[in-house]
C-alpha cells in the first residue's frame, strides 16, 4: 500500500514532508505541544484544542488504539494532528479502532514522520505560531503563505463555537473501571448550573461524583436564566480561545459573582479572574500536559497537575481583594485564585484530569463543602 505524502508548515517558512495518517484536506491553526506520554484520545476530543494543531511530544502515539468510553465529547475538536511515528498494532482489549482509523473516521488532517522534538523547540523559542498541514499542496512558498493566514485564537470567542445548543441535565457518574480514589459524597445533592464553555465530560462526572445535580447550560444564557433555574452553585468550565472576547459570559459572570458561590477551570478561571477585576495574557507557548506541578498555597502540598491553556492570567494584575491560591513550579504562573470575601475561586489546571494524575480531584469537594458551608438547602 503507498503511503499518501502530508506537509506541514509554519508562519516561520519551516516546511516539513511526512506520510498523513488522517482525513485528506488541509487544516491550520496555532501550533501547540503536548507533553503527555498517553491520553490522545482525551485529548483529541477536548473542545478546549479548538482553533489548535496538536503536536504530541512523546515519539509514539497509537500503541492503544481508541476506546469510545474514553471520548471526552462527541467529536473531534483539534484542527490537526502530528505525531513522529503513528503504531501500527493497537494492543489493548478496550480499543475499538486504531489511532489511524479513528482520525480518518472523524476527518482530522494529521501527520507522522516528521521531527516533533524540532517542532517543540521551535514553539519553544519561538513562541506562539501558526501552522497548516495539507495533504493537497506540496508548494513550499504555498504553504507558508497559508500558515500566516491560518486564523490564529487571538480574540476569538471559540467557546460559542464548541457550546451546547441548549440546556441539558447530566447524570452520569464515573464509570466503574474508574480508580476508586475520590470518595463519593453522600447526602443531599447540590443544585449546579455548568456553563458550558467547552465542558469536558469527565468535569460533569466529577461533580456528579461529589455531590452535584448537574444542569448545563450553553455559553450565551444570560444570569437571569441561571438564577430562575434556581441553584445553589455555578460552575465555570474549560474551553478553547481567548477570554477577553467571551463577552457575553463575562456579563452573565459579572451578575452571578455576588449572589451564588461559583468555581472556574480553566477558561472558566480566566472568565471569572477578569470579572474579578484581573487581567489575561497569551502565553508564549501555553502549558498542555498531564504533568505540570502546581503548589496549593492554601495547604502548602504539592499537585501533578494536568493542563491545557494557551491564555493565562496576569498576578500584577490580581486586585486587592482576589488572592492568589495556585502557582505553577515551573514557570510561577497563576493557576489558581480565590476572592477574600466572595464564596468563588478558580484554578487553570483541569483537576477532573482525563487524561492525567488524580492529585487535585479533591477540589470538586472542597466545591461542595464551600457551598454547603454557606447553607445550601
Amino acid at each position: 500500500m503507498t503511503e499518501k505524502r502530508a506537509w506541514l508548515a509554519v508562519e516561520n517558512g519551516l516546511v516539513m514532508e511526512g506520510h498523513s495518517i488522517g482525513a485528506d484536506g488541509e487544516k491550520g491553526g496555532d501550533l501547540v505541544f503536548n507533553t503527555a506520554m498517553t491520553g490522545y484520545h482525551e485529548i483529541l476530543t477536548d473542545p478546549s484544542y479548538a482553533g489548535q494543531a496538536v503536536v504530541m511530544t512523546y515519539p509514539l502515539i497509537g500503541n492503544y488504539g481508541v476506546a469510545e468510553e474514553d471520548a471526552e465529547s462527541a467529536r473531534a475538536w483539534p484542527e490537526c494532528f502530528v505525531v513522529k511515528e503513528l503504531s501500527a498494532i493497537a494492543s489493548n482489549f478496550r480499543s475499538n479502532l486504531p489511532l489511524g482509523e479513528w482520525l480518518q473516521k472523524n476527518d482530522v488532517v494529521a501527520i507522522e514522520g516528521v521531527d516533533t522534538r524540532k517542532i517543540t523547540k521551535l514553539v519553544r523559542e519561538e513562541g506562539s505560531l501558526r501552522c497548516v498541514i495539507s495533504t493537497t499542496d506540496s508548494d513550499h512558498d504555498s504553504l507558508v503563505a497559508k500558515a500566516r493566514a491560518a486564523q490564529s485564537t487571538d480574540g476569538r470567542d471559540l467557546a460559542s463555537v464548541v457550546s451546547c445548543d441548549a440546556p441539558y441535565s447530566w447524570s452520569e457518574p464515573y464509570p466503574d473501571s474508574y480508580p476508586d480514589l475520590i470518595p463519593e459524597a453522600t447526602g443531599d445533592k447540590i443544585r449546579v448550573v455548568a456553563y458550558d464553555f467547552g465542558a469536558k465530560r469527565n468535569i460533569l462526572r466529577s461533580l456528579v461524583h461529589c455531590g452535584f445535580e448537574v444542569t448545563v447550560v450553553p455559553t450565551n444564557t444570560p444570569a437571569s436564566d441561571v438564577l430562575g433555574m434556581d441553584p445553589e452553585a455555578i460552575f465555570l468550565s474549560n474551553g478553547p480561545g481567548d477570554p477577553a472576547a467571551v463577552t457575553n459570559a463575562l456579563a452573565a459572570v459579572s451578575d452571578l459573582v455576588s449572589k451564588k458561590p461559583i468555581f472556574g477551570i480553566c477558561l472558566g478561571h480566566q472568565i471569572l479572574s477578569t470579572v474579578l477585576g484581573a487581567k489575561t495574557h497569551k502565553m508564549p507557548f501555553g502549558h498542555h500536559g498531564a504533568n505540570h506541578p502546581v503548589r496549593d498555597i492554601l495547604t502548602g502540598r504539592v499537585e501533578i497537575t494536568s493542563q491545557n491553556h494557551s491564555f493565562a492570567v496576569d498576578p500584577d494584575s490580581l486586585p486587592n481583594d482576589v488572592e492568589l491560591s495556585h502557582i505553577n513550579l515551573n514557570d510561577q504562573t497563576v493557576e489558581g485564585v480565590r476572592h477574600k470575601t466572595a464564596n468563588v475561586f478558580s484554578v487553570q489546571y483541569h483537576p477532573e484530569a482525563a487524561p492525567g494524575p488524580l492529585d487535585s480531584a479533591h477540589l470538586f469537594h472542597r466545591f461542595r463543602d464551600m457551598v454547603a458551608g454557606i447553607g445550601a438547602s
